[in-house]
């Protein structure tokens, strides 16, 4: 069981992907903005964090670049999410400090093969 993070100000998309990583027996938090995403990151130094780009309060770059200072933070994989993938924006996440990228709407698939990957943990069935 891993504690994993997952930072969207919509509350449908933290509620869908708590019910998925809850289901596979992951320890869930939530935010709701960004200001409340680096507070629970420090707080609950979690395994795995979703991080959505654009929210309120702090972005999801700028939540980025502070955990990326601090030491407990260097080897967490964070996953961005994003409604608005356009050209380029997968190249500037990772160039920014991100471990993976998702798209919205979510593939579950995807999310836990980024899981799978950045956890080191087998693949649970889609």
């Amino acid at each position: 069981m891993k504690t994993i993070l997952i930072a969207d100000d919509k509350p449908t998309g933290r509620e869908l992907l708590r019910a998925v990583l809850e289901s596979e027996g992951h320890e869930v938090l939530e935010a709701v903005d960004g200001q409340d995403a680096l507070e629970q990151a420090r707080h609950n130094h979690p395994d795995f964090i979703v991080l959505d780009l654009h929210m309120p309060k702090l972005t999801g770059i700028e939540v980025i670049a502070e955990l990326r200072r601090q030491p407990e933070f260097d080897s967490t994989p964070i996953v961005a999410l994003t409604a608005s993938a356009m050209n380029g924006d997968r190249e500037l996440a990772m160039a920014a400090g991100f471990t993976g990228y998702i798209t919205k709407p979510i593939r579950m698939s995807d999310l836990r093969s980024q899981l799978a990957l950045l956890l080191k943990e087998p693949c649970a069935a889609s």
